[in-house]
């Protein structure tokens, strides 16, 4: 049930696993008002273990296997983090609370991404890190499913309680049925285009406020995201969002500043009380949720639990109750 990154992932794993797999999608093809369709799409477990719990980071570094698996052409150029010198002090913090990085100097940095020449004195490079294209990767995976013989509908609302076999679900924010202390978090993007500039991988500028990120996107794009904001009020990004996150690309780059703004979208990342992901498991259905901010990062890990869970038995009670 539901064909975002986590029921998709999980969906081709049992169908790889020679399971006969139908997937339910209340949704269209597009998956236009889906988590996954406004995700930044960024596989980065060492950026990520700033604040984030450790079996998030675990987790998204066995997905980094499983993407390059799977999907070989995926981006994997690695993620750079870089600050003003104002806000170094961020930069040393950050340093200090990751994992899996080098420092790279100015001359590095205008190596890696020669747009930034000039621009940044020092930096932080997660050299095994990806990226991937959320709207581009999705049809890839269901692709892949049905090759091994899996089926998708989409505009199939499914009640679980009406459901036949065993049931995955994968609904995300919907599914508090299954998760009573789910709840929503507000996550806003901007994408722009402008040929003015380009980058071979997500940059990370560190702000007093949140971390801002630049994501490449096919055809001259670009990603900017992204708030994390305890709301559920998913009608229009704020003012005040917009306003960060177009200012800090500008800070980034003031070639940002003649982009064309192509749209601006929100969404709700499902995130239970600790933001660690969770799989229940009980009476003939598996529900999976909790990925919050990290969707695109811990799927493929936890698709692979519930698929070794289906067909052997085994178990991770890291995440598993």
């Amino acid at each position: 049930m539901g064909a975002g990154i986590c029921g998709t992932w999980t969906a081709l794993l049992l169908a790889e696993a020679g399971l006969r797999v139908t997937v339910h999608e209340r949704g269209g093809p597009d998956l236009a008002s889906s988590t996954s369709h406004w995700a930044g799409g960024m596989v980065a477990p060492g950026c990520e273990s700033d604040g984030a719990e450790p079996v998030v980071v675990r987790l998204g570094r066995r997905s980094l296997d499983l993407w390059r698996k799977h999907l070989p052409d995926v981006p994997m150029n690695g993620s750079l983090v870089v600050a003003h010198p104002r806000d170094r002090g961020d930069l040393d913090r950050f340093a200090r609370q990751t994992v899996g990085h080098r420092t790279v100097g100015e001359a590095e940095i205008a190596d890696l991404e020669p747009a930034l020449a000039g621009r940044f004195h020092t930096g932080l490079l997660f050299p095994d890190e990806g990226h991937v294209e959320p709207r581009a990767v999705l049809p890839a995976l269901r692709e892949r499913l049905e090759r091994h013989g899996g089926t998708i509908r989409f505009g199939s609302p499914l009640d679980p309680a009406e459901a036949t076999g065993l049931v995955v679900d994968c609904r995300g924010i919907v599914a508090r049925d299954a998760f009573p202390d789910l709840r929503g978090v507000k996550g806003e993007t901007v994408q722009i285009e402008t040929a003015e500039i380009a980058l071979a991988r997500p940059v990370r500028l560190m702000h007093p406020r949140w971390p801002i990120y630049v994501i490449p996107r096919p055809g001259h794009r670009f990603l900017i995201g992204a708030t994390s904001v305890e709301s559920e009020d998913v009608s229009g990004v704020a003012l005040r969002s917009a306003l960060e996150l177009m200012s800090a690309a500008y800070a980034l780059h003031p070639a940002f500043g003649e982009a064309r703004i192509v749209e601006i979208g929100t969404a709700l990342r499902p995130a239970l009380r600790d933001n660690a992901p969770r799989i229940e498991a009980r009476d003939g259905r598996i529900a999976v949720n909790g990925l919050y901010r990290h969707g695109f990062l811990l799927a493929p890990a936890l698709a692979e639990i519930v698929a070794g869970y289906v067909t052997t038995g085994a178990r991770d009670d890291e995440v598993m109750r």
